[in-house]
């Protein structure tokens, strides 16, 4: 257990944010963490202390100072806990890097998470946001999730259906889902080839039958042609979801704009409409408050170019939203969660 005060949040965010939090205390155990939370009032000097669970900050907007205690996992391992003839059952902490147990996977052959590769965030974070891209979500292959109730300090097994997985959602981000702290990830990964390959560039940069690390690495490409590296220029990744509409909606908006890209959702009532197009459409990617720009190859992705503050991306955001709304009565939502 490592505790530090009044530290600087600047290496905690992918946004880059300056600022300070009241305390930072990193973990190394599930009993730590119950440590930590059961003794707040003698490691901070008050046991309402409102506390926070990050992972590498890649989804975060620090809009101030956090006065409470930022926890974080340094536990990184990840093993088989179960094996059938055609599955592998992999449990993985929450504070291991999505995109190196991805490495490890595809370099296994073992198929199912390869479309996510270089999203950056930790195994922990796949399950709270539901990470997605290419036609894959981690709700497709979460098996299980293990928590810590920070309330009473149980440690507990949810089901896939227990995480009620939505678009870019689960149930912690909401109500009583609030009150866990994933702690373990078990992924449900398959031998044989499964292809997701329907999304954008993905198959033509493939051949017929590629293996599972062919796949991560052409999704490495076109994701580095398109984002910001975060080690270089600060952001969190996608800012807005892809909204999903009605089929009345999007066939009112396929007449007025007949280029309009779509995908199909569920049972063909609804559609996906890809945010960055909306964005780009309605003339949003001139946009800029200060040092706080759109990414030009990838409207859908806000960054901080130099020494943006907090306040310029939540108005540039404010911004795109409301020329999007204007446009086509479409309200863009946040995958940003704002602190």
């Amino acid at each position: 257990m490592n505790i530090q005060e009044n530290i600087s949040i600047l290496p905690l965010n992918t946004f880059r944010m300056n600022g300070r939090a009241r305390f930072l205390a990193v973990y190394e155990s599930t009993d730590e963490l119950r440590y930590i939370l059961q003794h707040k009032a003698e490691l901070f000097g008050n046991k309402n202390i409102p506390v926070l669970c990050i992972g590498e900050g890649s989804n975060l907007l620090f809009t101030k100072d956090f006065e409470g205690v930022l926890l974080r996992s340094s536990m990184r391992r990840a093993r088989a806990v179960r094996e059938t003839a055609d599955e592998v059952f992999i449990e993985a902490d929450a504070g291991l890097c999505m995109d190196d147990l991805i490495a490890q996977l595809t370099d296994m052959q073992l198929y199912g998470l390869e479309n996510l590769s270089y999203i950056p965030g930790t195994v922990g974070a796949s399950a709270v946001q539901n990470v997605g891209a290419y036609g894959v979500e981690a709700k497709d292959v979460i098996d299980q999730v293990r928590v810590l109730n920070i309330q009473d300090l149980n440690e507990i097994t949810l089901s896939q259906a227990d995480c009620r997985f939505g678009y870019r959602d689960s149930c912690f981000k909401h109500g009583q889902g609030k009150k866990y702290i994933v702690s373990a990830v078990t992924y449900r990964l398959s031998k044989q080839p499964v292809y997701h390959l329907e999304y954008g560039q993905l198959s033509q940069q493939l051949p017929s039958q590629p293996t599972a690390n062919q796949i991560r690495q052409a999704v490495i490409r076109i994701r580095q042609s398109k984002l910001p590296d975060v080690h270089k220029v600060g952001s969190a990744g996608s800012f807005f979801k892809n909204p999903v509409v009605s089929k009345d909606v999007y066939n009112n908006l396929s007449h007025s704009y007949i280029d309009i890209p779509s995908y199909s959702v569920g049972d063909g009532s609804e559609y996906k409409i890809p945010a960055a197009w909306l964005i780009e459409k309605s003339g949003c990617k001139s946009f800029a408050v200060g040092d706080a720009t759109v990414w030009q190859p990838q409207p859908l992705v806000l960054v901080n170019q130099h020494n943006a503050e907090p306040q310029d991306i939540v108005q540039l955001a404010q911004m795109i939203v409301n020329r999007v709304n204007r446009q086509f009565g479409i309200e863009l939502q946040r995958e940003v969660i704002y602190i």
